[in-house]
């Protein structure tokens, strides 16, 4: 497994970044999945109820969707064996009182807020990051 393990190693060297766009969460049934693809989805998880996709605001005319949301990214790669980091970042969200839905993949943790609160959401893990690395200077 590849990415940094290091709980500090990984909050002092993050570096939030907010993707450009909107994007909302939808449901359809599996069968239909196909048809949905040409919509352009980030990404896509099944559940029992159906196929959860998470696609740009733009391209779910017609679906039952979430409200609109911004995705950031903590450009650190992160290994999905690593312990905390997920906990650290949805702590100093809940402190700020910002509602978050995470997605890890591969390489880094994406992090959908709602629009309203992404300018906010994005200095909070930026102040945390910051933080961790004054921690490390001590």
């Amino acid at each position: 497994m590849s990415g940094v393990t290091d709980l500090a190693e990984l909050l002092a060297t993050m570096e939030p970044a907010l993707t450009e766009g909107s994007f909302v969460y939808a449901s359809v049934p599996a069968a239909d999945l196909a048809a949905h693809l040409a919509r352009g989805p980030i990404g896509l998880f099944r559940e029992e109820e159906g196929i959860t996709l998470i696609l740009p605001a733009d391209a779910a005319e017609g679906l039952a969707a979430s409200a609109p949301m911004r995705m950031l990214t903590l450009t650190v790669h992160s290994s999905l064996e690593a312990v905390g980091l997920t906990a650290a970042f949805a702590t100093a969200l809940t402190k700020a009182g910002i509602s978050a839905n995470v997605v890890a993949g591969y390489h880094h943790d994406h992090i959908f807020v709602p629009e309203i609160d992404a300018e906010r959401a994005l200095e909070t893990l930026r102040d945390l990051s910051r933080t961790a690395r004054e921690k490390g200077d001590a």
